[in-house]
């Protein structure tokens, strides 16, 4: 397999960098982590900046190798992460763009891209756990509408965003993997009790929804009636494929920068630490090799393979053993909130559950790359 670069790819590195050294100087001022609506104010406009350059829609229409070339050159330069765009540009975008009507696409992908709206993702389901199959809340048919009674859990980005891709379980006797469908639900809809949870590192950018009767029209359901579950994976499938490619990047910057400060605190004298960073810069090196092979899959299928599970897999896992490194390299200050990383350190425990628990990615490894039996 050829991972090397085409010229027309290169000089897309060449000119994208050149816009990057132009545009960041200019950037306002990061808002506080709590202050949310000044996060999605920032946030989109950075989205804004992109569309006026015309690089706001390279998670769609570009190709899998530009979309990364894109992701590795941002975070290389500093630039702002998609923030609360993430589930808009990365999840339910894509999907549509996949799967939606001429009318859908028409609706919603254009002001993604302009940074006029935000998503939130409503899947995950306080008595689901770890199966979102399992989920519960009920739509039923009435007339145009949907009526939508349950809640949602760990709903990212809930309490700034104005639409949220929901799934919905539309025919109660169906099996477990049938008869879930994927609606698009208007976050002003009355009936919608958004109460945002607070992290171990302090930030709100996750919330629970309860959903009270909220009437979505059936011209938002993308896919079929009892589809949804075909078209969640394609959700999915994105989550899993180049959402952390800029994730990769950062991390093996973050250890450059250990090794630095290792040198001059003297951590570095200790053999075993010198040990865990060389490893660790193995892994994340294969881990970057990875996201190139998935990539050029993703070129010939048109969305992210399952290799995206075998990533996002060890990808969790490396970044806590990065983190506990660097609370090794800190010593005492590694309790210091404020210092580089500690937050950083925190937030990595979650990378083992968050888009989807390391134990479901086995799971998926098994039965779908290793061809294994369905566990019983």
């Amino acid at each position: 397999m050829d991972l090397s670069y085409t010229p027309e790819e290169e000089d897309f590195r060449a000119r994208l960098r050149e816009w990057l050294a132009k545009a960041l100087p200019g950037l306002p001022p990061k808002p506080r982590p709590e202050d949310w609506p000044g996060r999605r104010a920032y946030d989109l406009g950075w989205q804004r900046a992109l569309y006026d350059a015309g690089y706001a829609d390279v998670h769609w229409d570009a190709s899998p190798t530009m979309r990364l070339i894109f992701l590795e050159e941002t975070e290389k330069a500093g630039a702002p992460y998609v923030g609360a765009n993430f589930v808009g540009l990365l999840h339910a975008g894509p999907t549509i763009a996949a799967e939606g009507t001429e009318e859908q696409r028409a609706r919603w992908l254009a002001p993604i891209l302009r940074g006029d709206e935000v998503w939130c993702q409503g899947f995950s389901e306080p008595d689901a756990g770890s199966d979102l199959a399992a989920l519960r809340t009920r739509a039923w048919r009435d007339g145009d509408d949907y009526v939508v009674t349950g809640s949602k859990i760990w709903t990212s980005h809930a309490e700034v965003a104005d639409w949220c891709e929901l799934l919905v379980r539309t025919d109660p006797a169906a099996p477990k993997h049938r008869g879930i469908t994927w609606l698009a639900m208007p976050m002003d809809a009355p009936g919608i009790i958004v109460r945002p949870l607070r992290t171990l590192a302090g930030s709100a950018e996750f919330a629970e929804v309860f959903l009270d009767e909220v009437r979505v029209p059936v011209a938002n359901r993308v896919g079929a009636e009892h589809d949804g579950w075909r078209v969640t994976m394609v959700t999915l499938s994105f989550e899993r494929g180049t959402a952390f490619v800029g994730e990769v990047v950062a991390c093996r910057r973050v250890l450059g920068d250990l090794a630095r400060v290792a040198h001059g605190n003297g951590a570095w004298d200790d053999p075993g630490l010198r040990r865990r960073l060389g490893r660790l810069n193995a892994e994340f090196r294969a881990l970057w090799r990875l996201t190139q092979w998935n990539v050029s899959e993703a070129e010939g299928r048109g969305v992210p393979g399952v290799g995206g599970s075998v990533f996002k897999l060890r990808y969790s896992h490396a970044r806590q053993e990065l983190y506990d490194a660097a609370a090794d390299v800190l010593g005492p200050d590694a309790l210091d909130l404020d210092r580089p990383w500690v937050l950083d350190r925190l937030s990595s425990l979650s990378y083992t559950i968050a888009a989807g628990t390391s134990q479901i990615q086995r799971n998926i490894v098994a039965e779908r790359i290793l061809g294994l039996p369905k566990g019983r």
